[in-house]
């Protein structure tokens, strides 16, 4: 018996996702200033008929000669999403019209003391916090061209693309009349084996500008059928496989009929609040932590892409379709209190969960400071995650993430 699985993703100008980004900013400006900062930075923003506020909160220690511009990076962030107008959502560039509060303090001595080495009950630098991280992999995207080298669940993949499109079409100007502010969303059909049947439905809510009034005489039933038209040609055509699509596929676009007001001014924002979005769709599952704003001795953050990495090897190698790979830590403890791929190939293994959990932890290092090292991030690079997703990004054509890239040497321990 076939069922379906829905995936959503929101684009970089969600209010959310504007969050993510001014925090992982800030994040990357203290990392190029100092490679060791420690960083945990939260953003709100809102607007108001009068103006917007965006609200940074957190901790940064940080040894450096100059100091962090907090509100400069956040104002730059915004506006280079697209938030440039109070009548689009935000107007960051404009303090008369945008207020920035920063409420921002060093970590406590106390956990720190845990992260350096020697500093604490430990000789080695240890997790940032207790947690639990999962990294998950499936080869059902490899299927298709578009999205090979991914390894990604097919609904997550494809509502990611469809946001990154509608962003950077409106950057473009491939989509001039488009606003920053974006949904997707994407229901599969699998057969009874797991495989992608089709493509049940599609849901779009594209920000735009009111084009009822600027080009069709105030009248929003055309404006919505050219807004369906144009999303349909140039955004869900570019990137849905066409052997997905067929007649039965059902488009819902800006499903209320319009959406001019959006961004902050409509809704207001929050970092963290799009842990799902930024994972696998609800496919696999996520330990709770979310990433954005937080520096890699968090193991929130550091380990979850690790554990990632090692969950798409697996599937890379051959070993199973399915991978799912939880990690859990002590604060202050190098190594995971828990290593764990037992039951977690749901039934797609070539070998048995525990001696591929034997293998996994063989040849991947999974202390906090082995994964740093390993994956390289103390670079300034956590920008460019706040939107499109954390995993699944092609390196030929997304400049890729190390935690997504193969490497042969591992695979072939793997398979050995």
């Amino acid at each position: 018996m076939s069922y379906l699985f829905t995936s959503e993703s929101v684009s970089e100008g969600h209010p959310d996702k504007l969050c993510d980004n001014i925090s992982d900013s800030i994040l990357d400006a203290c990392l190029r200033a100092d490679s060791n900062a420690r960083v945990a930075i939260e953003t709100m923003v809102k607007g108001t008929d009068v103006g917007s506020h965006i609200i940074i909160g957190g901790e940064v220690t940080i040894s450096a000669p100059r100091k962090i511009d907090y509100e400069g990076v956040a104002r730059k962030a915004a506006a280079e999403t697209g938030y440039i107008d109070h009548s689009i959502g935000m107007d960051a560039l404009n303090p008369d019209l945008c207020t920035v509060i920063t409420l921002i303090s060093q970590q406590s001595r106390d956990i720190a003391q845990g992260v350096d080495e020697d500093k604490g009950l430990h000789s080695e630098h240890g997790a940032g916090d207790q947690g639990m991280m999962f990294g998950y992999a499936s080869s059902e995207s490899e299927a298709f061209a578009e999205l090979q080298g991914s390894f990604m669940p097919l609904p997550a993949a494809l509502a990611q693309r469809l946001t990154m499109e509608m962003s950077s079409s409106m950057k473009r100007g491939t989509i001039p009349w488009a606003r920053p502010d974006s949904k997707s969303q994407v229901t599969v059909e699998y057969d009874d084996d797991g495989t992608p049947i089709s493509l049940r439905t599609i849901v779009i809510a594209i920000q735009h500008d009111d084009l009822a009034n600027e080009r069709f005489e105030g009248d929003e039933v055309r404006e919505h059928k050219f807004i369906v038209s144009e999303v349909t040609a140039k955004i869900i055509n570019k990137v849905v496989p066409k052997e997905l699509l067929n007649e039965s596929t059902k488009l819902f676009i800006n499903g209320t009929g319009r959406f001019v007001l959006g961004g902050p001014y409509a809704d207001a924002g929050l970092t963290g609040r799009k842990i799902i979005v930024d994972t696998y769709g609800g496919m696999g599952r996520h330990g709770g932590g979310a990433f954005s704003g937080k520096d890699p001795s968090k193991v929130d953050r550091s380990a979850a892409y690790a554990a990632r990495w090692a969950a798409k090897h697996v599937v890379a190698s051959g070993l199973s379709e399915k991978c799912e790979i939880q990690l859990a830590y002590a604060i202050g403890v190098a190594e995971p209190v828990s290593v764990s791929v037992n039951v977690q190939t749901f039934g797609t293994g070539s070998i048995p969960d525990s001696d591929l959990t034997e293998k996994v932890t063989k040849v991947f290092d999974f202390r906090p400071q082995a994964i740093i090292e390993t994956l390289g991030l103390r670079a300034p690079i956590y920008s460019r995650t706040a939107s499109g997703g954390h995993f699944g990004r092609v390196p030929e054509n997304d400049g890729g993430f190390s935690w997504e890239l193969l490497d042969d040497v591992k695979i072939s321990a793997l398979r050995s």
